[in-house]
């Protein structure tokens, strides 16, 4: 019975963020401009949230990975969860200075 409950509440398997940007994933920070413009990664791009859905297929065109960020991993979930319902690979990064750190 535990393990059901480990199965159904794990964040399955850890995603290596360093190797994904390595092999050319695009970071977008879903923040808004003027939260980008206070800090980012080098080289993310700036989509905000509400936003997002008009850059789909922008993003399947460049045909990359996306690994998205943002103050603290919740906006990012949900430009997660709209990428991924489109057909792109995706991964949420969580926050943009926690993920800076880890590639």
């Amino acid at each position: 019975m535990m393990n059901m409950f480990k199965n159904l509440f794990s964040d399955g398997p850890a995603v290596d963020f360093a190797e994904l940007v390595k092999n050319g994933a695009l970071i977008v920070d879903v923040r808004t401009p003027g939260e980008f413009n206070s800090g980012h990664i080098k080289g993310s791009v700036n989509m905000p949230l509400d936003g997002i859905r008009n850059k789909i297929a922008d993003l399947k065109k460049k045909n990359k990975v996306v690994i998205t960020c943002c103050r603290s991993g919740n906006r990012s979930g949900m430009a997660e969860s709209m990428l991924t319902g489109a057909g792109i690979e995706c991964y949420n990064g969580g926050a943009w200075n926690v993920l800076n750190n880890k590639i």
